[in-house]
Formats: C-alpha cells, structure tokens, sequence
C-alpha cells in the first residue's frame, strides 16, 4: 500500500495490454485490473492516450474480473450503438 496526504491507495494493480483489429478502435489500449477499497476487484479500460473510457462492476475474485474482460473483448468488438430516450 502507498500512502499520500489524501489517504490509502491500493498497490494491487495489474495491467492487461490488449490489440483490437479491424476496427481502428484504441490499438494499444489496456486494461488495468486492480483492487477496490472495499476489497473487490475491478477494471478500468483506457485508450491509448491513457484517458479512461470504461470501468468495470466489482468482483469477488481477480478470475472473475478477468472473465468480465475477455467478455466484453468476445462480445463488444462490433457492438451495436443505441441510443435511449429518457
């Protein structure tokens, strides 16, 4: 564990780098993998300028988590966009 002025921050952090094809979408996005302060994993997905554009529910165990990603890798590649009214 690090901490700052501003508190506790969790050091269990893992980086999955991932390639997307075909799309032109993020070509070296990654996904960081790391434990929240309630002890749950989640996932953070970042473009490759490292801006955050996803992050994942909580998971009891760090398998889980990775199951999550190589969910949304199979299934999100080519995933319709639909607008909801409110």
């Amino acid at each position: 564990m690090v901490t700052t002025a501003a508190g506790i921050i969790s050091a269990n952090l893992f980086i999955v780098s991932f390639h997307m094809w075909g799309s032109g979408y993020m070509p070296h996005g990654k996904f960081e993998i790391y434990k929240d302060r309630s002890g749950e994993y989640r996932f953070r997905l970042k473009a490759a300028n490292g801006q955050t554009i996803a992050i994942g529910q909580g998971y009891s165990s760090k398998a889980s988590c990775m199951k999550g990603i190589a969910s949304i890798r199979k299934n999100a590649p080519d995933a319709e966009i639909i607008e909801l009214e409110l």
